[in-house]
């Protein structure tokens, strides 16, 4: 049998329903049946349509095949065995203490692009992945498996929008509509036409078929192969458990092993040993690029008023210049993150994301996959909305630059709502996450050229006000480190500060000095990964520290000081915003909130 004999095609879509029952069945635990229903989907794709060279997962001309409904992972390790990547034994390690088959994917397999799990993420990282493509003038597809249940997502249709909008006819959405979600029907059941109806809305192709006759299968990626100048989605009407009486259309199975895994392996037919050979790309293909330059970083004159926003947009525009493989993302504020440099420079590597944060960052990470260098800005209070999409990358372990101007009560006017005060808590808290907060120009241009080699995913906070210059231009900022900005053997007391409150910090302690009580002030730019040997030594010498940061308490620069410290046992007070700001001018914003000059200098009195 070849793949071009639909008895082929019945007996592979048979084995992958067989082997997600055997694999939930060795863990306990998993979702077979939402695997057994997508089973034909999958099957007509990687025998008939898929081109991928699985020893070479970095081809660049591979498509890629995106799991958004990550929670059907066995079929795709039941998938990874019959193109011969896993084995049988290796099948039967799922979910188990330190194997690669985990209980949604994740990119510790190879042919895996981003994690999955959390519904609504992998078709807004397609769209990320398809972009890419388009930029490097490439020929690949994009698959995206979706399921019907996660169409309830703001951010799926945040992607549908993009993805019509640019009409990326390399992507296509294959929705694997079984009717039945976690706790009972979906919000449309089978009711394919009215998921079609809001995808056509977007302007993408659609194609309403049987998801369990192969040949519908079939013509429908045939269709979507030839459609030009929009993306296609495929919805597929499915039965979930199909195969097993016990299981299937009824509610109360999902996320469980099959009751009788022996039972259902037989009603199945039991097990195969079927291969499916997975075409490779067509001949050589080599991703477009662009031309690179010596780096010529913008540079600021002490005693100058920069913004550090301002210095971001010119720092980025000029790493553009240097690396041909740096893109920018904006949230639709481009000309208030500064992000508009970059556009201006280099419109071919500038994408417009509108107000759609989540899909903001997915495009981040999609890009990412293939290489690029992507920095995404917004107002800082605005991630919020994208934080389980920059979560999710953590766990990907994808590398992507956020920006986020217009923190902390420093804005002025503008009030609460526009005000990032959560942000470092909430990049602090990522895994393998780099966090910094700059004070001023100079400061900030070389840390946006450092961020474009920091792996994970790193967060840089800019303030909208203009703030002094304190460093000369040429100045060195490494990743991990601080900068003692005063010290010396009589000091009292350390005032540890980041980003506009270093100036407040400067200033109270020259105030401090003319009474006769010298204290050290630490500029710690970087809040993670944090100078821990810096902060213990002052924390040893003058057993007082004082932080102060334009931030919520909780979780932000001072927790971090505090956890560097703790065990020396110093005594540590932390000034941060803590009741609800309201309209005022910024210095006026900045007394309300007790972390001005006169608060710090009052702050060091009561402490001492």
């Amino acid at each position: 049998m070849t793949e071009h004999d639909p008895q082929y095609l019945a007996e592979l879509a048979a084995q992958l329903r067989v082997d997600s029952v055997r694999a939930a069945a060795a863990a306990g635990s998993g979702h077979p049946t939402s695997s057994m229903s997508a089973a034909d989907l999958m099957a007509v794709l990687f025998a008939r349509h898929l081109r991928y060279d699985f020893d070479q997962p970095d081809n660049p001309a591979n498509d890629h095949v995106i799991l958004s409904k990550g929670h059907a992972s066995p079929l795709l390790y039941s998938l990874y065995k019959a193109a011969g990547v896993i084995g049988d034994d290796e099948l039967l390690t799922f979910r188990r203490r330190g194997s690669r088959l985990e209980g949604h994917p994740t990119p510790r397999l190879p042919w895996v692009d981003v994690a999955t799990g959390s519904l609504g993420q992998g078709l807004p990282v397609g769209v990320g992945v398809a972009m890419a493509g388009r930029l490097e003038r490439m020929p690949y597809r994009v698959w995206v498996l979706c399921g019907d249940s996660e169409l309830a997502e703001g951010s799926i249709w945040e992607a549908a929008e993009h993805a019509g909008d640019e009409g990326l006819a390399d992507l296509t959405a294959i929705v694997d509509v079984n009717r039945l979600g976690q706790r009972g029907p979906t919000r449309h059941g089978w009711d394919t036409g009215a998921y079609a109806r809001r995808f056509a809305a977007f302007g993408w192709h659609t194609i309403e078929i049987d998801g369990h006759d192969p040949e519908e299968i079939d013509y429908a990626l045939q269709d979507a192969c030839k459609t030009r100048g929009r993306p296609t989605a495929i919805l597929a009407k499915t039965r979930k458990g199909e195969g097993v009486l016990e299981v299937e259309n009824r509610e109360g199975a999902h996320g469980k092993p099959l009751k009788d895994a022996d039972k259902a392996v037989g009603e199945l037919g039991g097990p195969r040993d079927v291969r499916v050979t997975v075409r490779k790309p067509d001949g050589a293909a080599e991703p477009y690029r662009f031309d690179s330059a010596p780096l010529e970083p913008p540079a600021y004159e002490v005693g100058e008023q920069v913004a550090t926003r301002t210095a971001y947009g010119e720092a980025l525009a000029a790493l553009g210049a240097a690396r041909g493989d740096v893109v920018a993302l904006d949230g639709e504020v481009a000309d208030s993150t500064k992000t508009e440099a970059f556009a201006q420079r280099f419109p071919e590597r500038f994408f417009e994301m509108y107000i759609a944060e989540q899909q903001l960052v997915a495009a981040a990470v999609g890009m990412q996959i293939r290489g690029w260098i992507p920095y995404a800005a917004t107002f800082a209070a605005f991630l919020t909305r994208a934080h389980d999409f920059i979560r999710m990358a953590g766990i990907s372990r994808a590398s992507i630059r956020l920006i986020g101007s217009h923190a902390g009560v420093a804005i002025g006017e503008d009030g609460p709502s526009q005000m990032g005060l959560e942000d470092l808590a909430m990049m602090r808290a990522l895994y393998g996450s780099t966090v910094l907060y700059p004070c001023d120009a100079n400061q900030t241009a070389w840390l946006i050229t450092e961020m474009a080699g920091v792996e994970g995913v790193s967060y840089l906070r800019t303030t909208r006000g203009s703030t002094p210059v304190i460093y000369p231009p040429g100045e060195r900022f490494p990743v991990g480190g601080s900068r003692v900005l005063r010290q010396s053997s009589g000091d009292r007391a350390t005032i540890v500060a980041a980003g506009v409150t270093v100036h407040e910090a400067l200033a109270a302690a020259g105030e401090l000095e003319t009474t006769g009580v010298p204290v050290g002030v630490i500029d710690l730019y970087s809040v993670k990964p944090v100078d821990s040997a810096v902060l213990v030594e002052a924390a040893i010498t003058t057993g007082n520290l004082i932080t102060v940061e334009d931030h919520r308490l909780e979780g932000g620069l001072g927790d971090a000081v505090l956890d560097a410290v703790s065990e020396l046992g110093p005594r540590v007070v932390k000034l941060a915003v803590t009741e609800l700001p309201g309209s005022a001018k910024p210095e006026e914003q900045l007394a309300d909130a007790g972390i001005d000059r006169h608060a710090i200098v009052e702050a060091v009195k009561r402490l001492l």
